[in-house]
């Protein structure tokens, strides 16, 4: 069978690949092109665009490259009518993969989703859309499952990926892993400030503004792959801090805290049972724009799972140095980190278990051949 994947950033890359890589397990056949990264062409994916060019974030920055979007838009419609692909399956990445969904439904393609788009934190609207356009949605978070069937929306729940991602992972020699980065032995505190230029911008200077204030610990910078270290750089002022490269799970799995921007990396994060705090700041105009159109009480994945505050999350003005200060000191007590690692686990519980790509591929093919 012939599968055209789209995938959008970082987090869209690492599911692509393990989507991939279980296609290829279900269907010895399996003829795969797909926009997305480094992982799901190294998992045999053939690759047509690379998540950088497309990496915009915000509504601002979006407004500001709307005639690139719709040429690559335009790119991707005839690179699939070339193709022509058995099943052309969406991750994530609501704003690109649904304006091509609904072109490709009305050009007679099968359409399936792995991984929702976040309709169910703003504009709920998008599901008569998305009901029109998907064949098939596969969801990873259960309390989205539990959203479509208000809209009379049948989909299947497969469990998160993340875990196989981070069971399956190779592990590390710590002290070999110290020594090859120059890390001292003090406890690490771990700075994951987003994967996307905008975001390592704001977030990542009053993130290191830290470093001063708490001596005993070293703070390590985890750098996206989607970024050089010459860009890091520009922000890094104190030589006690460390950067490490594209290792983030290695990172995590030895790290004592974390401050993280939020998105896929505070879920990563807890999975490691590392005790975090979650930040996040956009620009002013698309701040308030989604604060009137987002409706959720929490931002974060681990606090929207478990319905209830695990982590603390500073957002916008509350991010700055001393909120920071206060809430880093808070997560670094004995009995809030008893308390969180006890969510921690039960979080890992509600995600479903293993298996995620490997329910989604059978799903998937199953579908293609019955």
């Amino acid at each position: 069978m012939k599968y055209y994947i789209l995938a959008g950033e970082a987090s869209g890359d690492l599911h692509g690949s393990n989507l991939i890589k279980a296609l290829q397990n279900v269907d010895s056949d399996a003829d795969i092109r797909c926009w997305g990264g480094d992982l799901m062409q190294d998992a045999g994916g053939k690759l047509v665009k690379h998540y950088k060019e497309r990496a915009f974030m915000g509504f601002t920055e979006v407004l500001f490259n709307l005639r690139k979007i719709f040429k690559l838009i335009s790119f991707c419609k005839n690179d699939i009518d070339n193709f022509k692909p058995d099943v052309i399956v969406f991750i994530d990445n609501s704003g690109f993969n649904l304006r091509i969904a609904k072109w490709a439904k009305a050009q007679g393609y099968r359409t399936n989703y792995y991984i929702s788009p976040q309709v169910w934190a703003s504009r709920a609207s998008r599901v008569k859309v998305i009901k029109r356009d998907i064949d098939k949605m596969f969801v990873i978070l259960p309390f989205v499952k539990s959203f479509y069937k208000k809209y009379d929306y049948d989909v299947e729940f497969v469990g998160h990926p993340l875990i196989d991602a981070i069971s399956n992972r190779t592990p590390i020699n710590e002290h070999e892993f110290r020594a090859e980065y120059k890390l001292q032995n003090k406890p690490i505190i771990a700075l994951l400030p987003g994967s996307r230029k905008q975001e390592i911008t704001k977030m990542l200077a009053v993130m290191l503004s830290l470093i001063d204030d708490f001596p005993d610990y070293q703070f390590v910078i985890g750098g996206a792959p989607s970024q050089d270290f010459e860009f890091y750089q520009t922000f890094i002022k104190n030589k006690n801090v460390h950067f490490i490269p594209n290792k983030t799970y290695d990172l995590l799995s030895m790290s004592y805290a974390a401050l993280v921007t939020s998105g896929t990396a505070t879920l990563e994060t807890a999975l490691f049972k590392v005790p975090q705090v979650v930040c996040y700041k956009g620009s002013a105009i698309s701040y308030h724009i989604a604060k009137r159109i987002i409706t959720l009480k929490f931002i974060s994945l681990v606090n929207l799972v478990m319905d209830k505050e695990v982590v603390t999350e500073l957002i916008q003005s509350d991010f700055n140095k001393k909120r920071l200060k206060t809430e880093l000191s808070k997560i670094l007590d004995a009995d809030a980190r008893h308390d969180i690692y006890l969510n921690y686990y039960e979080l890992e519980k509600k995600l479903g278990g293993k298996g995620a790509s490997e329910k989604t591929a059978k799903l998937i093919y199953k579908d293609l051949i019955s």
